[in-house]
Parts: structure tokens; C-alpha cells; sequence
């Protein structure tokens, strides 16, 4: 299963506009995906047992499932980007006494990615759950790092 030309622009805008290791390596797997073909092992496998109907169905399932565990793989890699930057933004935070928490930024994350999302065909309050279980996480990183002031 192969991204469409239009996911794959906007990783590579994603990654242009990031300038990160990380942004590079989830490209760089995104893009392996739309190269990978399913593996006829699936198929030779069902139609071993004798299940014509599951050899048919293993091969494309296969590659949804190949291409389900590179874009994992590569959200595995963003975030891992995203949680070095927002390490420096909680020292930064503790240096300038800042509170870890920033209502105002958080509303105008959730508005920006709820509109991306839109855009993107992904439901708005799934993303806004996303960035706000991330934010927490965030949040709770730059406590720990002004607490070990």
C-alpha cells in the first residue's frame, strides 16, 4: 500500500518546514512504505491450509499492515524530535521562572492542529485528544525540571 502523492507532499512540507534528524527518518520511512509491495509469504501460507479466500485476502492485508507499522514507526521518531525540543523549552521555562504550563500557546496549538487535522480528513476531536494527552505529558516533563531547581 503506497501513500498517496498528496500524504507524501505534505510529510516532505512536514519535514522541509521541521529542519529535524527525526522529521528526516519518518520521510525517509514513509517514503520506504510507498515502495514496499505485501509479502507473497501471506498468501502462499493461506493457500497451504487450503484458504483460497485468505491467500487473497493476506496480500493486501499484509501491506496495509507493513504500512501501518512504518507510519508508527515513524510517529515513534517525531515525537521522540518533538520531546528533545520541548526539554529545552522546560529549561528555558525553569531558567526565566515560567510557569511549565502555557494556556494561551496550548489554545492556539489545538485550534492550529484541529484545522490541519480538518484539512487532512482526520476527525478534529481525536487530534485535539492527541495533542492534549501530549501536552500533558509536556507539562508534567517541565514541572519535573523546575522541581529539580
Amino acid at each position: 500500500m503506497a501513500i498517496s502523492a498528496a500524504d507524501a507532499a505534505r510529510v516532505a512540507d512536514a519535514a522541509t518546514t521541521a529542519g529535524t534528524a527525526a522529521a528526516a527518518t519518518a520521510v525517509a520511512i514513509i517514503a520506504a512504505d510507498a515502495a514496499s509491495a505485501a509479502s507473497p509469504d501471506a498468501a502462499g501460507a493461506a493457500q497451504v491450509a487450503g484458504d483460497v479466500g485468505a491467500a487473497w485476502a493476506a496480500v493486501p492485508l499484509a501491506g496495509l499492515r507493513a504500512s501501518i507499522d512504518n507510519i508508527d514507526a515513524a510517529l515513534v521518531h517525531l515525537l521522540a524530535e518533538r520531546f528533545k525540543f520541548t526539554q529545552q523549552v522546560g529549561h528555558l521555562k525553569a531558567d526565566a521562572g515560567l510557569p511549565p504550563a502555557d494556556p494561551g500557546r496550548e489554545a492556539q496549538q489545538i485550534a492550529r492542529l484541529r484545522s490541519l487535522a480538518d484539512q487532512s480528513g482526520l476527525d478534529p476531536v481525536f487530534a485535539q485528544k492527541f495533542l492534549s494527552f501530549i501536552v500533558a505529558e509536556v507539562i508534567h516533563h517541565h514541572e519535573a525540571i523546575a522541581d529539580s531547581r
